[in-house]
């Protein structure tokens, strides 16, 4: 007989795979609710419409969860666990990603003159599915505001469940948006179909994973990088073949790797670009752990990279986001001549400061 999620828990914590807490052990037996409600649901069966058969899914789907608490209390790992012990058509992918790929999706039945473009996606996206997971929901894109509750209610209408993390209580989404008025039946939607619950744990597994690490790797060259590359796959559990769009007012910002809340980026990528104060706000508020590598000296010669790259910090380090990073030389000795070393004292102290162990905690 199939071990229930908190018997596979149990089962992990004698292993001494994980430390048992309290707060996960009471989110475990609402998942293995779900999980067993998808699994002994019935299949559809075809029904007519019009001249054609086609298969559709029930009206009513299993009602859903969204778990909601601080940075490395262990949802994802929670989400882990479901998923992989959940058998039906399933789908698990970051928010940000889901949001960027509809939005592609929803452009290209515009220009298909669909006369309902939001019909064919939530079609396409449901697909054979019978149960979606998002990691991370946060909603900070105007764009992503205005159609999430449209289609979340065809999602609901087709029969998905859906199952999600989140930062944020739901009353807390899209805080003080733009037109948040228009958004606020989302929020409605969401308390009538899902079950709301914060895991409230005490720790902070992920800045417990990192207390007594080196974060900050000097010189750059391949010593740091295989560091670099150890810390990676232990806070991503080797899985880390994916990246994040994050749409910014119209545009697209790329962290070229990332995990579970847990972003790896080059300085190149993020200071080399034509990027502003804010997308370095939505890259601080899409990731919690980033890795940074190859920061060079800084001088006159690549003043506009010294300068975002100082945006960035400052918004890493008021969003608290663990910062570890490979660079050319100590914080001090990275800006030391030319326009800016003094304002650049400043970002110095911040790099200092965010290496402390528990830094990002005492938010």
């Amino acid at each position: 007989m199939k071990r229930s999620l908190p018997e596979f828990y149990e089962s992990m914590v004698e292993n001494g795979d994980l430390n048992p807490d309290p707060a996960q052990r009471s989110i475990l037996p609402e998942l293995e609710r779900v999980r067993r409600a998808l699994e002994n649901a019935p299949a559809a069966e075809p029904v007519k419409r019009g001249f054609f058969k086609r298969k559709i899914k029930p009206v009513e789907g299993v009602r859903g969860l969204y778990i909601w608490g601080g940075v490395g209390r262990g949802k994802s790992m929670l989400m882990d666990l479901f998923f992989g012990q959940t058998d039906v058509p399933k789908r698990r992918v970051h928010f940000h990603a889901f949001m960027q790929e509809v939005q592609g999706k929803l452009d290209d039945a515009r220009r298909a003159n669909t006369v309902d473009a939001m019909r064919p996606v939530a079609e396409e996206v449901a697909g054979s599915l019978r149960l979606l997971c998002f990691d991370e929901m946060q909603i900070t894109d105007i764009a992503d505001a205005m159609i999430v509750g449209r289609l979340f209610e065809a999602l609901f209408e087709r029969g998905v469940t859906i199952v999600t993390t989140s930062n944020r209580v739901p009353e807390d989404l899209y805080k003080n948006g733009l037109n948040r008025q228009l958004f606020l039946p989302f929020i409605g939607l969401i308390r009538e179909k899902l079950d709301v619950y914060e895991l409230a744990s005490e720790n902070d597994y992920r800045q417990n994973r990192l207390a007594g690490q080196q974060v900050y790797f000097t010189p750059a060259g391949r010593e740091a990088r295989t560091k670099m590359d150890a810390l990676w796959d232990e806070l991503t559990g080797g899985d880390h073949h994916g990246k994040l769009d994050i749409p910014v007012k119209g545009r697209t910002v790329e962290i070229p790797h990332f995990h579970n809340g847990v972003g790896r980026a080059s300085f190149w990528d993020l200071c080399a670009q034509p990027l502003g104060p804010a997308d370095y706000l939505a890259i601080a508020d899409a990731v919690k752990v980033l890795l940074l590598d190859d920061i060079p000296l800084l001088s006159a010669s690549n003043f506009n990279e010294a300068k975002r790259f100082v945006t960035l910090i400052d918004a890493l380090y008021e969003a608290k986001v663990r910062l570890i990073c490979s660079a050319a030389d100590e914080p001090e000795r990275l800006y030391v001549e030319g326009e800016g070393t003094f304002e650049f004292e400043r970002t110095a102290s911040r790099l200092r400061e965010m290496q402390a162990d528990g830094w990002a905690a005492e938010a």
